[in-house]
Order: C-alpha cells, then structure tokens, then sequence
C-alpha cells in the first residue's frame, strides 16, 4: 500500500515546488532521500536491560529493527571506550519514510508541550534538516508507562536540494511546523 503522503508529493508538491522555486524539470524538484533517527545512550551503553528498552524503543517509533552503533575511539575526558555501545540509529527509505513523516508532522509534533516550531538555522551545508527532539514518549507507538527513562532523539532529514530555499519549501509543503521569526 502507497503512503498518502507519497501520493500526495506525486501529484501536488511537485508542481506546486515547480512553480515556486522556478523550476522547468520535474526531476529537479528537492525530494527527501532518507531519514535518519538516532538516540544516544550515554551512560546507559554498558547495561544490557536498558540498551534492549532503548532498542525496542526506537523500533516501535521507526517501524524496523535499529543497529547498535559504537565508539570509534576511546576519549577519557568523555569516558569512552573503542568498541562500546554509544547509541541506537534507524535510516528510514521509501515508503517507511513517508509513513514516518505523516506521523511525525500530524501526531508527535503537536503533542511536545510549549512547541513553537522547528527552527530555520537547523540547515546544513548539504541542504539536510537535522533536529532534536527532548522526549522521545511523543510518539503514540511508545506505552507512556513501560519507559524507565526518558530519552532523546536526533532526526536528520536528508534530502536532494541545491538551495536553502528549496529545503524549506520541501518541508513547508509537507506541513512541517517551521518557525518563520526571528529569534
């Protein structure tokens, strides 16, 4: 089954971001290539009940399985050590993708408690949008009361855009709630 939001971005946001940003090719409209979520474990790395909560945490939000990623280096003001667990990550393709961002625009963003928007500086040099996110008990695939500890989560949308601009009306067009004023 096509996510809606797919369909949506086939029919709609290609000719709309056409028009607006000035565009003559539909394959030079920005579209998003992938999503990458990750949350840290900290102190949390070396025990095993609380790195398997955070796995299966991470899982119910993203929909498949994350992998365990580890510390390249060891850095004693930081207390690393090479090879031990440093956090969760999930990148999110294709239809997972689209289900993830309906979710996240329409049911885990207006829950977060005194949200004002998302920021406009959170743009990198390759037109990626990254943001954080505090609790990661927004999402409604999380039970509110089998959490030990609330933790969170780094989101990374990248996506094929040659501007700034093009970046931010990729996201407008998918209702992405974006803070317009000046800080």
């Amino acid at each position: 089954m096509i996510p809606r939001l797919k369909i949506s971005y086939d029919k709609d946001i290609i000719s709309k971001l056409m028009s607006k940003l000035n565009l003559k090719n539909k394959n030079e409209v920005p579209k998003i290539k992938k999503i990458i979520l990750n949350m840290g474990l900290g102190e949390d790395g070396s025990d095993g009940k609380k790195l398997k909560a955070c796995v299966d945490d991470m899982a119910l939000i993203s929909g498949q399985k994350p992998i365990i990623t580890k510390f390249k280096k060891s850095i004693s003001n930081f207390k690393t050590r090479k090879g031990s667990n440093a956090g969760v990550k999930v990148t999110l393709r294709s239809n997972k993708m689209y289900e993830f961002i309906d979710r996240l625009v329409n049911i885990a963003l207006p829950r977060i408690k005194d949200f004002r928007g998302l920021s406009t500086k959170s743009i990198d040099t390759s037109f990626n949008y990254s943001f954080g996110i505090k609790e990661h008990i927004i999402f409604p695939e999380v039970n509110f009361d089998k959490v030990d500890k609330i933790r969170g989560l780094d989101i990374t949308i990248a996506t094929t855009s040659k501007t700034k601009e093009g970046t931010f009306e990729l996201l407008k067009e998918f209702n992405f709630p974006i803070n317009n004023k000046s800080n």
